[in-house]
């Protein structure tokens, strides 16, 4: 039957993701969009996640299958849920009878690994993020940190026929334990939908008010991402005379603690919580002078490229694997307020026209094409014969010189 399948409509890949919610960004965002690239390079991609209804929902997406399990929401995430239940999720996996197995939870999923290996289904973890990174941002000392992450990832690396990483940096806990089947997939960013013609001076006006300088965070506020480091900066920049406001798009925990404490501080920030509308993000991206992305522990960081690909600069942490990709297009800073501010001011030095120009360059090497192609040789699932790579993307429109 599977190589009846594979010949007639391709591969059934079937993904599995937790910590999904309403309000998710970066995650939801690359399971659409290669969801969408599987589907447009011939195979049948199936995509699990769990919900917050009582039911089991399928419908039929643009990234294909949409199956919402029950699931329950983890405390003080706001809003994350995960897939609980395994004698549900391993019937629905018997049922769906795949080909490929793509997995992107590295810890309460693990399981399914051993599933795939029983079912002789070839299967892929995705590394969202990095383990040890993510225990020291929540407080755990340094070394306690490496060895459960070491843990951990030879653990993980076990499991699975392939660990896909998105970059270098986030490769490099599996290398450091030996893993030998690490493969590297670069995701990408939509590079007509996120362009600086999204610029739009009306809605700067309104974002920044009287200040001169519009500063930006899209993130979910969490503690892992570091926000609080917005608003150190923005404290420090305004101590040193730098007339600028902040505008936090996201939402998560730790929402209410730092809208109070701006308002104590008499801060300048706004917050619009999670923004669902993607054009209207995409011109609040392009209208900031520079976008903050303080998180240490990101493996690649989609709202960080999505601000590039408009023409903003990044000031990212020199922690994270979002120094390499920032590069020209930014800078980078220590994990504290100071820092940041100064790695502000440096990007705010340069002349205009050059700092957006460098920026959308370094965007325009991350295609959601090469990425979707990535992730198909990593699952050795092949173009069939007609097909495109993935969905095609218009040209890249030349910059407006705005």
């Amino acid at each position: 039957m599977k190589a009846h399948r594979e010949r007639a409509a391709g591969l059934r890949i079937v993904r599995v993701a937790n910590f999904v919610a309403p309000a998710s960004g970066g995650l939801r965002t690359a399971l659409r969009e290669l969801g969408a690239g599987y589907a447009a390079a011939g195979h049948e991609p199936v995509l699990i996640v769990p919900g917050a209804g009582r039911e089991t929902s399928d419908v039929r997406t643009e990234q294909g299958r949409v199956i919402t399990l029950p699931g329950p929401a983890v405390p003080a995430t706001g809003g994350y849920r995960v897939l609980a239940d395994r004698h549900r999720l391993r019937r629905v996996l018997d049922a769906l009878d795949p080909d490929r197995l793509e997995v992107s939870d590295r810890t309460t999923l693990r399981w399914t690994g051993e599933w795939a290996r029983r079912a002789r289904v070839p299967a892929v973890m995705v590394s969202h993020e990095s383990v040890d990174g993510v225990l020291k941002t929540c407080g755990v000392p340094k070394a306690l940190a490496r060895a459960a992450a070491d843990r951990l990832n030879s653990r993980t690396a076990h499991s699975y026929s392939r660990i896909v990483c998105t970059t270098e940096w986030a490769a490099a806990e599996f290398t450091r334990v030996g893993a030998r089947n690490v493969v590297r997939a670069p995701l990408g960013v939509d590079l007509v939908a996120w362009h600086p013609d999204c610029r739009s001076a009306e809605l700067r006006r309104r974002s920044a008010g009287r200040a001169a300088v519009l500063m930006l965070m899209c993130s979910r506020l969490s503690p892992e991402k570091r926000p609080g480091r917005a608003l150190d900066a923005l404290a420090e920049l305004r101590r040193r005379g730098v007339d600028v406001a902040l505008v936090v798009a996201g939402d998560g925990p730790l929402r209410a603690r730092l809208e109070a404490r701006a308002g104590a501080e008499r801060l300048p920030a706004a917050f619009l919580g999670h923004l669902a509308d993607r054009a209207h993000l995409a011109a609040l991206q392009a209208s900031a002078d520079v976008v903050l992305a303080p998180g240490p522990a990101e493996t690649f960081g989609l709202a960080a490229l999505e601000a590039l690909a408009c023409g903003t600069p990044v000031v990212a942490s020199a922690a994270s694997a979002l120094a390499h990709l920032v590069d020209s297009g930014g800078d980078t800073a220590l994990d504290d307020g100071p820092s940041f501010a100064d790695a502000v001011q440096r990007v705010l030095a340069r002349p205009e026209a050059a700092r957006r120009g460098a920026a959308r360059q370094r965007a325009e090497g991350y295609g959601w094409r090469p990425a979707v192609a990535a992730f198909l040789a990593a699952h050795e699932a092949p173009v069939l014969p007609g097909m495109p790579v993935a969905v095609p993307e218009p040209p890249v429109r030349p910059r407006s010189g705005r």
